[in-house]
């Protein structure tokens, strides 16, 4: 194991200290998480939090879309984000969208939707909503009646029912003959 001393002397102060401090070099340490980029040490019995990342990514552009680059401009009209700044872009956590993100980083907020709920079953979007702070709520409170939807629907089919062009003629004739007891 290769270790360096230094050695510091305070010269500015009439009683003068001098320490000696020993720098390991990093070649030396071991047990280190390598992730992308850097080498992580953890201190002794520290452990690092189970996180999984998001799906979804909330993207909104912040900055102006002028006076910008033709490749920036073009990853925002992808995205559709070439109109207003309240304007939000649903996308997928994959490294192809991260790339593009990466590269417009200074001009979006990317915000990760997180669902404390669980994602709604296929075809049950009733009551889903998106907070400002990327959170994914499912309300069970705004479900319809089942009842109340196939009584429309067999209202709607009904062959007897008077319809908006019945009723349209009706009231015009009406209105071109008062005095008309024949409807």
């Amino acid at each position: 194991m290769f270790c360096q001393i230094k050695q510091s002397i305070c010269s500015a102060s009439k009683i003068c200290n001098s320490t000696t401090m020993i720098i390991r070099d990093l070649k030396s340490w071991t047990g280190g998480t390598k992730y992308f980029g850097f080498t992580y040490y953890p201190r002794k019995g520290e452990v690092d939090p189970p996180y999984t990342p998001t799906k979804l990514f909330m993207v909104q552009r912040i900055k102006r879309y002028l006076y910008n680059p033709y490749w920036q401009k073009k990853i925002l009209t992808d995205m559709g984000l070439d109109h207003k700044l309240s304007d939000i872009a649903i996308v997928k956590n994959t490294p192809e969208m991260n790339a593009r993100l990466w590269k417009v980083k200074h001009l979006i907020k990317i915000t990760p939707i997180q669902t404390p709920d669980g994602l709604p079953e296929k075809g049950d979007y009733w009551g889903t909503y998106l907070e400002t702070d990327g959170v994914f709520r499912i309300s069970k409170r705004f479900l319809p009646d089942i009842k109340r939807l196939e009584a429309t629907q067999d209202f709607e089919k009904l062959a007897k029912r008077v319809d908006k062009d019945t009723v349209e003629k009706n009231c015009r004739n009406k209105w071109l003959n008062p005095w008309s007891t024949i409807v």
